[in-house]
């Protein structure tokens, strides 16, 4: 594998996804992101990866675009992005049942990188998504672009044939339980075929034979773990002082009658990530890109994680740092497609697409740290939350939320 690659590059963000691009072979021929933080991130840690003028991808038009990245039609090795994933987020459902999808105003930005697919014909062409995207009967966005991709090919004579693939970044080495979606296709129509996982989540003495323990929280930030921390890194708001009373690995649900500890809240009514906790020896939780003050995962000594683990859990190398205030950072991080799942993707396209030999080993993932002490012991419920000891209602169900029932 000795020749580099283009790739246009849309809503890049931080650049997790180009930064593993870059480790596969592929350099950005042209970078479209309006977020000012992520602009600047951009500029500070890649510097030669040339960015759009405006950076907003509905003031460019398809000539601006292919001029500013120098780009011929035909001729672009890869497009690739992943337009903002809200409208077709899970955590609507939780509440209501239903998502706005389609009708979304940010669901625009689907038929902006259609439009720009239709502009420059590239050889191949990557999306990624949450996993809501997929939904049976909420599919109105997949639906969408598989119907633009067959009309492009019957006027323009290509045969992209979009392969949707569901990962777990976990299975691949990424100490993160983080699904995704990715939406491949290539112009002439070969198929993608997603490698095995090369991760299993069994125990040592069960993994089949050419399968890697998971990866863990440890193996990633173990070493940045202390026994002092910034008194920023304490919890915060209402529920912050109730995090060392959670065991590693749970969540606000330890705190009810199903569970081991204090009868404080009702089954399921609170979203999965209220209260979330790291367990040293599993994969981190999916990181989000607007936590709350309540919202995991946090650390296994019951405090928020820094800037600098949170970055470490995605797989962004060290030396590349999120520029902005702290909680733009943690935007631009939780936004970010893992690098190392962007090293595999740009590595599988350039071995099934251009027929190139490519190595298997990915070179962003954390190495094993051991040995991994034991579990924390929780603490003790603070005084101020044992009023809410007591009798609590469970969760209605599935689209009984509290929204739902205001409608």
């Amino acid at each position: 594998m000795t020749k580099r690659r283009k790739v246009l590059s849309l809503f890049t963000g931080a650049g997790g996804l180009d930064l593993g691009l870059e480790k596969a072979g592929f350099d950005a021929a042209l970078c479209i992101e309006i977020d000012p933080s992520s602009r600047e991130t951009l500029r500070a840690n890649r510097p030669r990866w040339k960015q759009a003028v405006p950076g907003d991808i509905h003031a460019l038009s398809s000539n601006d675009v292919m001029k500013q990245g120098g780009i011929r039609r035909r001729q672009l090795d890869l497009l690739a992005g992943g337009p903002p994933c809200q409208p077709f987020s899970k955590s609507g459902y939780w509440a209501s049942g239903d998502a706005a999808r389609l009708s979304d105003p940010r669901a625009a930005t689907l038929d902006a990188y259609l439009d720009l697919v239709e502009a420059t014909l590239p050889k191949a062409l990557v999306l990624e998504n949450v996993k809501g995207i997929t939904f049976k009967g909420k599919d109105e966005g997949l639906k969408f672009l598989e119907e633009r991709l067959a009309d492009l090919n019957k006027r323009a004579g290509t045969k992209y044939r979009p392969s949707v693939i569901l990962i777990n970044a976990a299975d691949y080495g990424v100490p993160q339980l983080r699904e995704r979606v990715f939406i491949i296709a290539h112009r002439g129509g070969k198929n993608f075929t997603m490698p095995p996982p090369t991760h299993s989540p069994l125990s040592d003495k069960d993994i089949p034979p050419g399968l890697l323990p998971y990866t863990t929280a440890w193996d990633a930030i173990g070493d940045l773990d202390t026994t002092t921390w910034p008194d920023e890194l304490n919890g915060r708001g209402k529920w912050g002082a109730l995090l060392p009373s959670i065991p590693e690995g749970e969540n606000y649900l330890w705190h009810t009658a199903r569970s081991g500890g204090k009868n404080l809240f009702g089954w399921r009514t609170r979203y999965w990530s209220f209260l979330l906790t790291l367990a040293k020896k599993q994969p981190s939780w999916t990181i989000q890109a607007q936590a709350g003050p309540a919202t995991g995962p946090f650390h296994w000594k019951g405090r928020q994680l820094s800037c600098r683990e949170l970055a470490r859990l995605q797989t962004f190398p060290d030396d590349y740092e999120i520029q902005g205030e702290d909680r733009t950072i943690k935007r631009q991080i939780g936004n970010a497609v893992p690098p190392a799942i962007g090293e595999l993707i740009g590595l599988e396209i350039r071995r099934q697409f251009f027929g190139e030999r490519v190595r298997r080993k990915l070179s962003l993932i954390p190495q094993a740290n051991t040995p991994c002490p034991p579990p924390e012991r929780p603490k003790r419920v603070r005084k101020r939350y044992l009023d809410l000891v007591g009798k609590h209602a469970e969760h209605p169900g599935t689209g009984q939320g509290p929204r739902a029932r205001l409608r």
